[in-house]
């Protein structure tokens, strides 16, 4: 199926970095295209780029930047599988780049390594190995990338039809599109809902875009997070036990905070999808999971709070580069540009009024903005997201040009799409 494309261009520099998220072990959507996901990050259920202070436990693994306190207890990986054990660098499902603390880390899946280890400090492995090193993360270059994607994220407009109703305490994402929905809505008005209520195709990728310098999910003493079930007809409460059609919203819902410095979960509640916060630090609470992966700056959490292993499936937008490992002889392509289907304005009838906003890091700057030629391309329907999340999976999505500052790289990549181009016309 052709997909008509417009020439919008993401208002973002950096875009060189931003090319580097592609998933692990991504397999192809289409012709010349590559599922993108969040880079190394897609692999961990914690991806911290500094402090971790953490129990009781994370189901998936845990990468840390900086130190990890996990005093009380904590069990990492036990819901992993072999494939996706094998994915993760040197198959460590726990990487911390500087000191342990804590007597009894378990590391149920796969391997662990440390920096240093505080005294009396205990890690064990029950199928693997662990040891003392370095880390095989670059945690600077992967959060300098995530930052980058974070801002370009939050700059494709909210998708055609999509809105964000804010009715009393009740407040609904509602979006019809098949391959992506991508909302935005400020702090302010997320954080002063009691019941958030999502209802976009099973599928289908979903991006909300949280505007503002913090979230505190207790202001208002949000409940739950509601998403809807095509196969019920109804709104199906995210936990453990129970999410709408089988996980596949939750695989493939990202919340992005590009400018948050703080973010706040609510003890009792569940939330449902995966965090992208980079530059903030995150409070997990004393109660209540996230069924998904959390990408943050720092993290803190303890009692029952825990990340449960979903990880995001979803394909982004971005500029597609070659795998991350071509054969030396392999010659680069570059696959034709597609955009969400229509952007607009958002349609939003929030309440309260929006919170200071934050201050993105250097790297996420965006710089001016320059529309690019596009072309038409195909996508291959998405793949039915399952309630794990395979980390290498096939999906349809939008793929946006983003602006590159420097003339010369700007020259160097269109010589690439007119030569891909022509190749691709003589095999026509």
């Amino acid at each position: 199926m052709r997909i008509s494309t417009s020439a919008a261009a993401l208002a973002v520099g950096g875009s060189l970095a931003l090319a580097g998220l592609v998933a692990p072990a991504a397999q192809a959507v289409g012709a010349n295209q590559e599922c993108r996901g969040l880079g190394v990050a897609n692999l961990y259920g914690e991806f911290i780029e500094g402090d971790d202070t953490h129990t009781p436990d994370a189901e998936g693994a845990v990468a840390v930047g900086g130190n990890a306190d996990f005093t009380g207890g904590f069990s990492v990986g036990q819901e992993l599988t072999p494939a996706e054990v094998d994915a993760l660098p040197g198959k460590n499902a726990l990487v911390v780049a500087g000191r342990i603390t804590g007597h009894n880390t378990q590391v149920m899946k796969g391997n662990g390594v440390y920096g240093s280890k505080a005294d009396g400090a205990v890690v064990q492995a029950h199928a693997g190995t662990v040891s003392q090193g370095a880390s095989p993360i670059d945690f600077k270059a992967e959060f300098a990338k995530l930052r980058v994607a974070a801002t370009s994220l939050a700059a494709v407009p909210q998708t055609v039809g999509a809105t964000v109703q804010a009715q009393g305490p009740k407040l609904t994402f509602t979006g019809g599109d098949a391959k992506y929905n991508s909302f935005t809505v400020d702090a302010a008005t997320l954080q002063g809902a009691k019941e958030v209520y999502l209802k976009v195709p099973a599928g289908a990728v979903t991006v909300v875009n949280v505007t503002g310098g913090s979230y505190d999910m207790a202001a208002a003493g949000t409940s739950g997070f509601f998403l809807w079930d095509a196969g019920k007809s109804a709104f199906v409460l995210d936990d453990k036990a129970q999410s709408a059609s089988g996980g596949a919203i939750r695989a493939r819902l990202l919340w992005n905070f590009p400018t948050a410095t703080k973010v706040v979960k609510k003890s009792d509640a569940a939330w449902a999808g995966t965090v992208l916060a980079p530059n903030a630090a995150f409070d997990l609470g004393s109660g209540g999971p996230v069924n998904g992966s959390v990408i943050a700056a720092s993290l803190t959490g303890k009692g029952g709070a825990e990340t449960h292993h979903y990880p995001f499936t979803g394909c982004l937008p971005g500029t597609v580069v070659p795998t991350p490992n071509p054969t030396p002889t392999g010659t680069p392509t570059v696959p034709p540009v597609v955009t969400p289907s229509g952007s607009a304005s958002p349609s939003v009838t929030p309440s309260g009024k929006p919170s200071a906003s934050g201050s993105a890091s250097p790297s996420a700057s965006a710089s001016a903005s320059t529309a690019a030629p596009v072309a038409s391309g195909s996508a291959s329907p998405s793949a039915t997201a399952n309630g794990g999340g395979n980390l290498a999976h096939t999906g349809s999505g939008p793929v946006v040009p983003l602006a590159v500052g420097g003339a010369v790289v700007i020259a160097a990549g269109g010589g690439i799409v007119v030569a891909a181009r022509r190749k691709a016309a003589k095999k026509a």
